[in-house]
């Protein structure tokens, strides 16, 4: 067996799982009625810089819900705009499902070598606003739903997933489902 999947393997673990719903409002009824995960936190519009798709750059916009489903994050991702991106593509292929999982890393250009060398390609990639980190996705080529990002942020990102994972734990599965949404 090849040492480039234990290698990729070893970069973190899997802590959400992402998807680019067609109804994005009727996600979120399902997320938070049936599912029993919340309070998701939108964004209406999430500030990203230096984004490529395919090594070109794209000026995409979206919207996004975070929320928790025991220890598991669950986004919800609502591209805005026609610009490239796997999100639109992802929605004009009529694709349904995990759109990709995402690891946190503590060095996104190791993660980013290691990728490459296990031939996965880049297929987007983002900066954070103020450099404070960023993320790229990767495509191993095993079909929908098998991509992965990348994530680098700062402990105060981190510390917003614990809180935000601990307002779950402590959430009566009623009040205040989607929290900075009208």
């Amino acid at each position: 067996m090849s040492e480039k999947p234990a290698s990729l393997a070893k970069l973190g673990t899997i802590m959400q799982i992402s998807y680019v719903p067609d109804d994005y409002d009727a996600a979120l009824d399902y997320w938070t009625q049936k599912m029993g995960a919340g309070p998701f936190f939108h964004t209406e519009k999430v500030e990203v810089e230096n984004v490529k798709y395919r090594g070109e750059p794209s000026d995409i916009q979206f919207s996004m819900a975070i929320g928790y489903w025991g220890d598991v994050q669950v986004e919800l991702i609502r591209p805005n705009n026609d610009a490239p991106s796997m999100f639109k593509d992802w929605r004009e292929k009529g694709l349904q499902g995990v759109q990709h999982l995402c690891l946190v890393v503590d060095d996104l250009d190791h993660a980013r070598a290691l990728t490459e060398e296990a031939g996965g390609e880049v297929i987007q990639e983002v900066s954070l606003p103020g450099g404070v980190g960023g993320a790229f996705y990767a495509d191993y080529g095993g079909g929908p739903g098998t991509i992965i990002e990348y994530l680098q942020i700062p402990q105060a990102g981190l510390d917003g997933f614990a809180a935000m994972r601990q307002m779950h734990l402590d959430w009566d599965g009623q009040t205040n489902p989607v929290i900075g949404k009208e």
